[in-house]
């Protein structure tokens, strides 16, 4: 049995963030109509390889941040961030839209993403104080054992 999947964006979702949201004017809901079609005809111009490399940094950085690699500031020292169950998973998801979005965006745009997931495969795998078997480390069930 084939099921049928939609999926829809909602610009104007939440466009409207004044306190006064009840009583709008004629006024600024057209400004917000306005707003919410720039936002879908800008949307619409972005490439999907921009979108998928895009996506896959926010998850590389974020992964990097729970693994304690980002850099110390005044407030904050990165190790005081390490969080590695919360990296795991991150890394897992990174690998597996970096798998399949491989062959949509093309080696030239895969090949640097690829390389930055093994760089954080291996730092995970530096931070943990238990070693997962091979094959068994974040994201390792889509990109292999990584050594």
């Amino acid at each position: 049995m084939t099921q049928s999947h939609s999926f829809s964006f909602d610009a104007s979702a939440g466009a409207q963030t004044t306190a006064d949201a009840t009583t709008p004017s004629s006024s600024s809901d057209q400004h917000a109509a306005d707003a919410a079609a720039q936002a879908v005809r800008d949307i619409a111009e972005v490439p999907a390889v921009e979108v998928i490399s895009t996506a896959a940094v926010h998850l590389m950085s974020a992964s990097a941040v729970k693994l304690g690699l980002s850099e110390d500031t005044d407030a904050e020292k990165a190790a005081d961030l390490v969080d590695l169950d919360e990296a795991r998973k991150l890394i897992t998801a990174l690998a597996g839209l970096v798998t399949a979005g491989a062959t949509e965006i093309g080696d030239h745009h895969a090949r640097p993403l690829r390389d930055g997931l093994r760089s954080l495969q291996l730092a995970f795998r530096e931070a943990s104080s238990v070693p997962d078997e091979p094959g068994k480390g974040p994201g390792e069930k889509y990109t292999g054992p990584v050594r």
